[in-house]
């Protein structure tokens, strides 16, 4: 199945992606983000924050962007 999968982390990218039925959304962030940690990113599945159990479905749009910027100071 076909999902359009969204990227902000880093230079950020968007792409359709082929991934296999019953796909986690946890599973394709382990796949796409290895160097990152769930918790430092916002996961939204068709614009709606979701579990990282939930399954993805043809057509969904993934989006995972970062809650924490390496190098920003706070204020």
């Amino acid at each position: 199945m076909k999902i359009l999968f969204i990227n902000n982390d880093g230079g950020g990218f968007a792409d359709h992606i082929e991934v296999s039925e019953g796909t986690t959304v946890q599973a394709l962030f382990a796949q796409r983000i290895a160097h990152g940690k769930p918790e430092d990113y916002l996961i939204r599945v068709n614009r709606q924050p979701v579990a990282r159990d939930q399954k993805l479905q043809d057509g969904d749009r993934l989006t995972i962007t970062p809650t924490k910027i390496e190098g920003a100071f706070a204020a």
